[in-house]
């Protein structure tokens, strides 16, 4: 093995030159009419249940909207990405219709008052389900609406227009609403300075900061005085249309209030802004105000997160995690390191949880102490509340028993992350006193129900629902999907009688609503009647395969097959592979079944199921572990011969079945799948094209970690540039499509990426295709974009896969 050591990137990248594009290349193009329909298909509606299940609210979305939407002027600082032209976020995707239906009569009701047309965003139900609120967002300012459901009007309720840049609204009560507000219009933003105060300096004596590599960070002085102008909100607290101002002016990114409704838990950012981390790790100040905003106690000044350590598992030694206890009328809750942040350090238990009662003026009490890192509470009553722990570097996660009247802390549920056979679920919820989720206990307390939507299993997912006894530990299946379909628990409506709301879907059925009763057994009644958006897939068929690697770890894949496709008439298939891979510290973890084949096809942007309509076999969501081989190894040791390994099985497995033609493969992934693809070009023979979107191909450039490894280049150089499809760009001689978004907001995959593996692979002589696309983020929105890329896409394929000359059987590359 060569290793191609790159110390100074830059000074390597610096040799090549961006080319210009071709002119032909400059105007959008359309895929074939089958694909564009499948994408632009009107989506399904979504669907939400009110607690007592008598009314079901419906919403309906332009997925995509055009690229002229994404061209409107966009600020980029702290991590936010916001438009300043109305103080909200920009790029949001807004629900364009809403109505309600009543579960009981099955009449569909149109809701009077609705802003036409319509821009509606965080929709919720109010504590007793009797409104719905939901912002209005025009090009101008954000407005809050109040739908009262037994009338199915609207009215807005606000006179000072909402800022939505740090959160949205919570509800008090069924009458009163929390919201952040505006200060100024607009056109006060501080305009830009053609002559700079002087340049922008940062500065570090002594400190190590070792952070990923954000995007759309704070750059100057200027960026500073934007960011505080746009984020700097006053809390409003509204009653039926009635404004009460709360406190001063701050930069909020926490407000939170007391289950008794007495207090507000509050975070605000204060000075000096950093130019490293998002707003989230920004100085801040924690504290409990009383409803006027007065202060009542300060429980933590928190550093920036610059100075956090690097590596999983590792935190900040300071507070963290400040919540209020859903239990309880006025306690808060937090948590702080006693290995000082650090796992390398050998120590019986790793945080402690601390509570502390209104009206705040005593000392804090030890709830108890987790052996790993504490991850969260969910609270019942006095006797019970479940809390989680676990630890990312291995994989695992536990839940415990905490009795808040004793103290004792007991183990109820340790598993691997990885482990999906033995994930019990999520626990059951339900409104309590105070209108706050805690666990639904069931035979007088002594068990609660688990809810698991995927229900992994060797026969694919089958969602269940279950009964844990909290004291024996036992769980008995109450549900569970038969075989054939999926189906999963939406909402449990009465625990006692066990009446459900369900949704349910197979490789034929569009995904429909039900209601379900397990303890009368009386026939199931369905609640929505949504039909297959996609005519086009209508006779393709799905199928998971299993198959093995060489070292014997099974794997599976969704196999898409042509209508109409019969491998002894027609023969073996052009195949398109889209993998994404997962790292594993268990083999036996990695070659668990996921997924299932009787859910039904959902397309979205970036699915590679277009491709079955013109001809192509195609194997989705192939399985692509990387898997620890040895305790004292990690799974990226040895990344790119298990790459290897899971494609060559792959093509054996379509090859063996007589429906893939090993001589016309191709394989494609987005951000780490794109990585992945890449890697496969560098090493291996094994493909006649790659379509490779928005990766990060240079891991010297993510410097302190990526995906899940946590060793920084400078602890180990040699994975970095081994991993690095980058170092081999001079082997990558199979055909490369490679996409990006010109505006990726991704951690660690900046359009230079790209770029920079482009000029790679064309200063070597490689075929390589870069498309950038105008106003993209790290996900693509805009219609234009979208279809283009298909087109793109469909062409590379077309090209260098379906009718590419016939070549000897592909081999992979010896290095």
């Amino acid at each position: 093995m060569i290793i191609r050591r790159f110390v100074f990137t830059v000074l390597i990248i610096s040799f090549f030159n961006i080319s210009v594009p071709a002119q032909d290349d400059l105007s959008y193009k359309v895929p074939p009419k089958d694909i564009a329909d499948m994408l632009l298909a009107k989506p399904t509606p979504g669907v939400s249940v009110d607690d007592k299940g008598e009314w079901m609210l419906l919403t309906e979305s332009n997925s995509y909207p055009s690229v002229e939407e994404l061209a409107r002027p966009e600020l980029r600082v702290a991590g936010l990405r916001i438009n300043p032209a109305n103080f909200a976020p920009s790029r949001q995707v807004f629900i364009n219709t809403i109505y309600l239906k009543h579960i009981g009569s099955g009449k569909e009701y149109k809701i009077a008052g609705l802003p036409s047309p319509l821009f509606a965003g965080n929709v919720s139900w109010s504590p007793g389900d009797k409104k719905i609120a939901f912002t209005h967002t025009t090009d101008s300012r954000v407005d809050l609406y109040v739908v009262d459901v037994a009338s199915q009007k609207a009215v807005k309720i606000n006179k000072t227009a909402l800022n939505t840049i740090t959160g949205s609204y919570q509800w008090y009560d069924d009458n009163t609403l929390l919201y952040r507000a505006t200060l100024k219009p607009p056109s006060a933003a501080p305009p830009k300075p053609l002559m700079p105060k002087g340049p922008t300096v940062q500065e570090n004596y002594s400190k190590a900061s070792p952070r990923p590599t954000f995007q759309d960070m704070i750059k100057s002085p200027y960026d500073e005085q934007l960011f505080e102008f746009y984020t700097t909100t006053r809390l409003v607290k509204n009653t039926n249309g009635a404004e009460i101002k709360i406190g001063q002016p701050a930069i909020y990114t926490l407000i939170n209030l007391s289950p008794d409704k007495k207090y507000l838990l509050t975070r605000t950012v204060k000075k000096p802004f950093s130019y490293l981390v998002p707003i989230n790790g920004f100085t801040s100040v924690v504290c409990i105000t009383d409803m006027s905003g007065k202060l009542i106690k300060q429980l933590a000044d928190l550093p920036s997160a610059e100075t956090a350590p690097s590596g999983n598992d590792n935190v900040q030694l300071v507070p963290r995690g400040f919540d209020w206890r859903d239990d309880m009328a006025a306690s808060i809750t937090w948590c702080e390191p006693l290995d000082s942040g650090l796992i390398k350090k050998q120590v019986e238990y790793r945080d402690a949880v601390y509570q502390l009662d209104a009206p705040f003026t005593g000392k804090a009490e030890l709830l108890f102490k987790t052996k790993m890192r504490y991850r969260g509470t969910t609270w019942g009553d006095k006797n019970v509340a479940f809390v989680t722990e676990g630890l990312t570097g291995k994989q695992t996660v536990q839940t415990d028993r905490f009795n808040p009247i004793t103290g004792d802390l007991e183990k109820l549920i340790a598993r691997n992350t990885t482990d999906g056979y033995s994930n019990p679920g999520f626990p059951v919820t339900t409104p309590n006193q105070y209108g706050k989720d805690v666990l639904q206990l069931t035979d007088n307390g002594n068990k609660v129900l688990f809810n698991n939507t995927t229900g992994a299993s060797p026969k694919g997912d089958l969602p269940f629902l279950l009964s844990f006894d909290i004291h024996t530990k036992k769980a008995d299946t109450l549900w569970r999907c038969p075989e054939g379909q999926f189906e999963t628990v939406v909402k449990v409506l009465d625990p006692t009688k066990l009446s459900l709301v369900t949704r349910r879907e197979s490789e034929k059925d569009m995904p429909n609503y039900w209601l379900k009763n397990l303890r009368l057994r009386i026939a199931d009644r369905q609640l929505t009647s949504f039909t297959n958006p996609y005519p086009q897939l209508e006779g393709v068929s799905k199928e998971k395969i299993k198959y093995k690697r060489a070292d014997g770890v099974d794997l599976t894949g969704d196999l898409y097959l042509p209508k109409g496709y019969d491998a002894k008439r027609d023969g073996p298939l052009p195949v398109f592979i889209w993998a994404y891979p997962a790292e594993y510290n268990s083999a036996a973890d990695a070659a668990q079944v996921r997924g299932s084949e009787h859910k039904f096809t959902l397309l979205n942007w970036g699915s590679p199921v277009y491709y079955v309509t013109q001809g192509y076999a195609v194997l989705n969501n192939a399985e692509m572990p990387i898997v620890a081989t040895d305790k004292d190894k990690k799974p990226n040791d040895n990344f790119v011969a298990q790459l290897k390994m899971n494609a060559e099985a792959a093509i054996n497995k379509l090859a063996e079945m007589g429906v893939g033609d090993r001589n016309r493969m191709a394989v494609g992934g987005h951000s780490y799948g794109a990585f992945m693809t890449a890697n496969l070009l560098a090493h291996t023979n094994l493909f006649k094209a790659g379509i490779a979107r928005s990766g990060a191909y240079n891991r010297s450039l993510t410097p302190f970690g990526f995906q899940n490894e946590d060793r920084t280049y400078w602890q180990a150089p040699e994975l970095y540039n081994n991993m690095s499809p980058f170092s081999y760009a001079d082997n990558i001689k199979t055909p490369i499509l490679l996409v990006h978004g010109e505006m990726d907001n991704n951690t660690g995959t900046y359009p230079i990426q790209s770029e920079r593996m482009f000029n790679a692979i064309k200063g070597h002589g490689g075929t390589v295709k870069y498309l950038s696309l105008p106003y993209e983020s790290h996900g693509y929105q805009g219609r234009e974009n979208i279809l283009h890329m298909l087109n793109e896409q469909y062409q590379w394929l077309e090209k260098y896969v379906k009718n590419a000359p016939k070549t000897e059987e592909n081999k992979p590359k010896a290095f």
